[in-house]
């Protein structure tokens, strides 16, 4: 076990607000059991969650250990659209997600990359054996898996140089006022909604920085849809879906920034991943793969009457 040990800079109304505020990387839920289990002091006594905090209070909070989850192999099938002794490239589904967490014990891509493939790093440990960055459950797209620990530390420092360049395609809502962009904010965890990312102050938060270029518009009856490219300068969680809310044209078919009831029977948001260039570990060229939009993407599209060659 190890302590989070800081000082109140501010008054706060209630105990476990304060240490949510602080410890942004958990849920709400995960703070309520850190003080159900005794697990937070303030001024080395127990605290409730309902208490005030005053300027000055030490507050203590004791983090268990994680247990250890190991993934085992299982027989999903997935889209290996490259793959050499270093590296692979997968096009995951929507719907499908990386690694195991927050439940998801099996049933992930680490599961059905560890039936399928012989190696995979072991940066990541044994929940995340291989993955050196993710997308979201319900976007699709392009992600390289590392299969050995040199291969994953070069992707890695790529990724923190912002030199692995990932490309999105994404169906927004209503009529984008301008043709291109660049978004510029501080990304963290929602204070509302524990679960949720939002743009935040840049105390709270991580910079992030995205590129958009409108591709296509359209109408379907009274609604507006925009096409749109994002460029990724970093990689924050949610990244692109909380920053086309940023700009009041959430991603079609997300429930969770956008609209609760998803269009055209949705099972997800139209996101995709369609590109990725990056300096191969071992050779040092640079190489580019790019993965079609998936047919319920394209489906919408031909509704809309897009027509774009990616």
């Amino acid at each position: 076990m190890r302590t989070e040990a800081f000082t109140a800079e501010t008054q706060c109304a209630r105990a476990d607000i304060a240490v949510s505020e602080r410890m942004a990387d958990f849920t709400r839920s995960a703070v309520k059991k850190l003080f159900e289990a005794g697990n937070v002091k303030i001024n080395g006594k127990s605290a409730k969650p309902s208490q005030s905090v005053s300027v000055g209070d030490k507050i203590e909070v004791v983090l268990p250990e994680p247990a250890e989850c190991i993934a085992k192999p299982e027989d999903i099938p997935i889209d290996i659209i490259y793959q050499d002794g270093d590296i692979a490239v997968i096009n995951k589904p929507q719907g499908l997600t990386v690694h195991a967490g927050n439940g998801n014990l099996d049933g992930t891509l680490v599961n059905a990359l560890l039936y399928r493939l012989d190696n995979l790093s072991g940066i990541g440990g044994v929940i995340r054996p291989g993955i050196v960055h993710r997308i979201d459950k319900n976007t699709s797209g392009l992600l390289v898996v590392a299969k050995n620990d040199r291969a994953h530390l070069s992707l890695a420092e790529q990724i923190a140089q912002k030199t692995c360049r990932r490309t999105y395609i994404a169906l927004l809502e209503g009529n984008l006022k301008d043709d291109s962009g660049t978004v510029t904010t501080y990304i963290g965890r929602s204070q509302a909604d524990r679960t949720k990312m939002a743009v935040v102050s840049p105390d709270k938060g991580k910079l992030a920085v995205t590129d958009y270029t409108v591709l296509e518009r359209a109408r379907l009856g009274a609604q507006s849809y925009t096409l749109c490219r994002f460029d990724l300068h970093t990689g924050r969680t949610h990244q692109i879906r909380v920053h086309a809310k940023y700009l009041n044209h959430p991603v079609v078919g997300d429930d969770v920034y956008g609209r609760k009831k998803r269009e055209f029977g949705l099972s997800g948001q139209l996101l995709h991943a369609y590109r990725l260039e990056f300096v191969h570990p071992a050779s040092g060229k640079i190489v580019v793969f790019t993965a079609p939009l998936p047919d319920y993407f394209s489906a919408v599209l031909n509704k809309l009457n897009i027509k774009i060659n990616l």
